[in-house]
């Protein structure tokens, strides 16, 4: 709505930048339509503002797209606090070989992920609605995880990486300050088990400024000790349930 209680006037969708067609491959014509539900179901929503909508392509749909281009093949990924969708679902678009997880505890906007991936027929994603530390021990643990605009990357990190399988990795779309949030956020990423941290600049032939990445790699214990102590007693849990509903 906007300030004197009427809804936004809708927007017309910018057209998709050539190089779209090399990103999404087949699945271009699923990202016009996610790049037009974005702009009317999203804005809408509240879930995007309206001035987003004239840069969806490249501050957006293509800026989360080549993520793609430090994803491992075929892996798992869960991608925490999906909101609209991003980065999950323009990675979804551009790499179908991944199983993607969308986790967001808002149901509005798992509504909305959820008409998205029915009517794109995005059949390698999940939307799943909860917290990341309520989920813990009940969705299986993923080789990636994936987030942007979430949270400071020490937060983060606290809620992402514990969801990882061993030596899996947590994938942050930064700004310009992710030097500076790495350097902050390094005695908790050390404390949850991230072994190695670097970043990274993708998207070089795609959108300008390229895609700014965080990568936190993880040992043989996403989260560290505590988080294993409870990831164990959530799984305990899980399959206790499971025997009583049997």
């Amino acid at each position: 709505m906007t300030g004197d209680g009427e809804a936004p006037a809708r927007q017309e969708v910018p057209p998709a930048p050539e190089i779209a067609r090399e990103v999404f491959g087949d699945y271009f014509p699923a990202s016009l339509r996610y790049a037009e539900l974005l702009a009317e179901a999203g804005v809408r929503r509240g879930l995007i503002g309206p001035r987003e909508v004239p840069r969806l392509w490249g501050r957006h749909l293509l800026n989360c797209a080549v993520l793609s281009e430090v994803v491992p093949e075929g892996v798992t990924v869960c991608d925490v606090g999906s909101g609209a969708g991003l980065p999950g679902i323009p990675l979804a678009l551009a790499r179908p070989d991944l199983r993607i997880t969308l986790l967001e505890p808002l149901l509005r906007r798992t509504t909305f992920l959820q008409e998205v991936v029915e009517l794109l027929g995005l059949d390698h994603v999940t939307v799943v609605r909860g917290r990341a530390e309520e989920v813990l021990g009940t969705l299986p643990p993923v080789h990636v995880v994936t987030a942007r605009a979430v949270a400071p990357l020490d937060r983060l990190a606290g809620w992402g990486v514990p969801l990882l399988r061993p030596y899996g990795e947590m994938l942050a779309l930064k700004g310009d300050t992710a030097e500076e949030e790495l350097k902050a956020a390094k005695s908790a990423l050390q404390k949850l088990g991230v072994v190695e941290t670097s970043v990274l600049q993708v998207g070089h032939d795609v959108v300008d400024p390229p895609s700014t990445v965080v990568r936190a790699e993880v040992g043989e214990s996403p989260g560290g000790v505590r988080f294993a102590a409870k990831r164990a007693k959530a799984a305990r849990a899980t399959r206790a349930t499971r025997r009583r509903n049997r």
